[in-house]
């Protein structure tokens, strides 16, 4: 039993176990008003210089990797997220902070599996996990990718199974916009919320895709309030009881900001997904 303390003064119990179970133990802070943020209104350098990194690939050789992962998002299949997922070293999940963003990966010339095996172009993964050990340890960069994720590096198709074989191979990647076809960002609530203990998992953003602020704001108050990341995609308030509904104010990590209002309505409920109607351009 490992014992993890977070900043929104709650503590996870994680049960080592071949299911893994979660209790949430907290102890009650006032909630405040959050300090103004410096919000800049810019988005990821999209054009960025290719980096190198290394490359894995887990799970079935046609599968999406694992369900569920390091940022909380549970079952993929069927999702915006879809098959081309990724779980990276600590360098690029960086605490959880990494959740949701995007990277187009390609083979590195001359690396393993680089030659006559690769597209030019590579496949455009999301971060969905992170994986702390083997070649993601030691401080490197380092993509585990899903299966389908990965042999969509290779060209023309029929080089899939001969790319797969290499096991590790040398790749470059770059940031780069997420998009998910007109789809709005989500709110999941934690199964543990309470009006005293609120939570939300969020997904879902286009653009720079991930998260590095948000705030809340009950009913019409004007006053936003400090949430602090739980875990993964998850962001949590101790305080109350608080009033619904809920608007949230969200950054990323490149400094777009954006609103949803009144995204969590007075009658919530633990366990439910309430999808906005904004998202970044």
């Amino acid at each position: 039993m490992a014992l993890h303390q977070h900043s929104c003064g709650c503590q996870l119990f994680f049960l080592l176990a071949a299911n893994v179970g979660v209790v949430v133990v907290c102890t009650l802070l006032v909630a405040r008003p959050a300090q103004a943020y410096a919000f800049k209104h810019r988005h990821a350098n999209n054009g960025s210089a290719w980096l190198p990194a290394t490359a894995t690939w887990y799970g079935s050789a046609t599968g999406d990797g694992s369900d569920g992962g390091a940022c909380g998002y549970g079952k993929l299949v069927g999702t915006p997220y879809g098959k081309r997922i990724s779980a990276v070293s600590p360098v690029l999940y960086r605490n959880g902070e990494g959740c949701g963003a995007c990277y187009q990966v390609k083979c590195a010339q001359g690396g393993a599996g680089g030659g006559g095996l690769c597209s030019r172009s590579g496949v455009r993964v999301v971060i969905t996990d992170e994986c702390p050990g083997g070649y993601c340890a030691f401080g490197r960069t380092h993509f585990d990718m899903s299966g389908s994720a990965f042999r969509r590096l290779a060209f023309p198709p029929s080089n899939a199974q001969a790319l797969l074989n290499e096991g590790v191979i040398n790749v470059l990647y770059r940031r780069v916009p997420c998009h998910y076809r007109g789809r709005k960002i989500a709110f999941q609530v934690n199964d543990g919320a309470t009006h005293f203990w609120f939570s939300v998992l969020i997904r879902y953003e286009a653009d720079d895709g991930d998260l590095s602020a948000v705030e809340l704001m009950e009913g019409q108050t004007h006053n936003w309030i400090e949430m602090k990341q739980l875990w993964g995609a998850y962001w949590c308030l101790n305080g109350g009881p608080l009033e619904a509904p809920f608007s949230i104010r969200i950054r990323t990590s490149m400094g777009s900001i954006v609103t949803a209002f009144n995204a969590i309505p007075s009658d919530w409920a633990p366990g439910k997904t309430y999808t906005s109607h904004v998202n970044f351009p």
